[in-house]
């Protein structure tokens, strides 16, 4: 039926109707590749079994695909628990230093590499939006964009407030420092889906880029800021040299986080989206990542534990990803803020 419609030579005159069916058909071709490969490996196991209920030495094989068999299975276990309404989509996420100076920058710009090293080991597209550099060291703000399937369903559950635990690299006495930094991700709503905006709602400034150099240069006046005036929503972008293509990215930007808003709305949250995140501070956060005295990442809201907090800051989320979709299917309410003894 996909492909019926897709061979209609007036659909590709249209794309609001063509990106939404070739979303559908990657869609089901991925789910027939899963499907294919978990048959190939459920039948290389058997096989397997077979050869040792014949006498064949097969430990060594076992030991290789069963691995293989279970992450394949898990893989598709947290596919089956993106059922949302926009967990398909892209994600846009948004990282902020809490209070502390260049500690906390510091510790913003490893949150935002950690998912950006992240989106690469899941074969995600990544694209810096907008960054402002810390005055020593870190970052003071970060918006990028991940684009995949499934971004923002896998990446859902790290919006909140992240601690970090460390021999502080700025302190010369070589004290115990902790940190915190706020990671805000949304869905980047494409446009079958309407969002109303009235033109006499915006505000829009433009400014000069700047930066440390590398991939955070840009010397034009490109960059653009958009403000929704009724809610104060705020949505920029300075990664592209053309002031037209920054402010399209902006307002891509904006509709999202205004979605966002009015699904805040629905739910009848008292409190507008910005308003109802933590403070950046004690008490408040989601994950704890402890590199002194002892090393570990732990999440407070599932209780996930990954002894290898170097693997984790390296972009290696699964476990903790996992673990809030399921206790998101199973209907289990978060509990932010209880923190262990350090």
């Amino acid at each position: 039926m996909i492909e019926e419609k897709i061979a209609d030579p007036s659909v590709w005159a249209d794309a609001a109707r063509s990106q939404p069916l070739m979303r559908e058909r990657k869609r089901l071709e991925t789910l027939l590749a899963d499907d294919l490969e978990l048959q190939r490996r459920s039948d290389d196991i058997e096989a397997y079994f077979e050869l040792a209920r014949e006498g064949e030495p097969v430990d060594a094989d076992l030991e290789r695909e069963i691995p293989g068999l279970v992450a394949t299975t898990e893989k598709l276990e947290t596919k089956t628990m993106l059922s949302g309404e926009t967990d398909t989509l892209n994600a846009i996420v948004v990282v902020h230093p809490g209070a502390g100076g260049t500690e906390s920058q510091d510790w913003a710009e490893m949150l935002m590499r950690m998912y950006l090293r992240w989106a690469e080991r899941e074969g995600f597209k990544t694209e810096l939006n907008e960054i402002q550099d810390g005055d020593e060291a870190g970052i003071k703000s970060a918006t990028f964009t991940i684009s995949g399937e499934f971004a923002f369903g896998l990446l859902t559950g790290e919006t909140g407030v992240h601690r970090l635990v460390r021999i502080s690299p700025f302190d010369s006495a070589k004290r115990r420092h902790t940190s915190f930094a706020s990671v805000f991700v949304s869905p980047e709503i494409d446009d079958t889906i309407v969002i109303d905006i009235k033109p006499e709602d915006l505000r829009i400034d433009t400014y000069r880029s700047g930066g440390k150099g590398g991939q955070h240069v840009n010397t034009t006046d490109s960059a653009v800021r958009i403000t929704h005036l009724p809610t104060g929503l705020v949505a920029g972008c300075q990664n592209e040299r053309s002031q037209h293509k920054n402010k399209e990215r902006a307002m891509k930007m904006l509709r999202s986080r205004l979605y966002e808003y009015e699904l805040d709305k629905k739910k009848a949250i008292t409190k507008k989206l910005e308003d109802s995140k933590l403070d950046i501070g004690f008490g408040s956060q989601i994950r704890s990542y402890v590199l002194q005295p002892y090393r570990m990442a732990k999440d407070l809201r599932t209780r996930v534990e990954v002894g290898d907090v170097d693997r984790v800051l390296d972009g290696d989320l699964e476990l903790f990803i996992r673990g809030y979709l399921r206790m998101r299917r199973e209907g289990g309410v978060p509990v932010a803020g209880v923190e262990e003894e350090i």
